[in-house]
């Protein structure tokens, strides 16, 4: 049997995909962590894609983006099989919900960044490519530049 929490489910479903979020990327710009911090930015990253998941209103294009995000968090932490399983996760539901060239361009960008963890140069380099056209498609200049700056730092 289930019990109704003695608070506003949704609007803690709304505040904890947020939250986690930044948190989560505050660790990624962290230039060293420890263990523990690794750890917490992993568990941020998958409770921000969950809660986003709970929502009704939960698009593709927040799916897109939670899933960009754990591929980056799992590239940091070294782990190529599970980076790439959520870029391809996030390249599947960014194609699902025919999102626009930045959150296509950023999908194949998680996919290169694990194919480089990975050691596969010729994948990587397809990616990357993908990557690169998906940018040429971006009419903001900002966001353009953006990508094809986060593109320069795969090697």
């Amino acid at each position: 049997m289930s019990m109704s929490p003695g608070f506003d489910l949704q609007a803690a479903h709304r505040f904890f995909a947020a939250d986690c979020f930044n948190r989560a990327w505050e660790l990624i710009d962290k230039p060293q962590r420890t263990a523990v911090e690794d750890e917490t930015m992993l568990q941020l990253s998958l409770a921000s894609l969950w809660h986003w998941q709970q929502r009704p209103d939960c698009t593709d294009k927040n799916r897109s983006i939670s899933y960009w995000q754990l591929a980056r968090v799992y590239v940091l932490l070294g782990q190529p099989a599970n980076a790439r399983q959520a870029a391809q996760r996030c390249l599947d539901v960014t194609r699902r919900g025919e999102l626009v060239p930045f959150y296509v361009g950023y999908a194949y960008e998680a996919l290169a960044r694990a194919a480089a963890l990975d050691g596969s140069r010729a994948e990587r380099d397809i990616y990357l490519q993908q990557a690169q056209q998906a940018a040429a498609q971006i009419s903001g200049a900002k966001e353009k530049q953006q990508l094809l700056d986060d593109l320069a730092t795969i090697s």
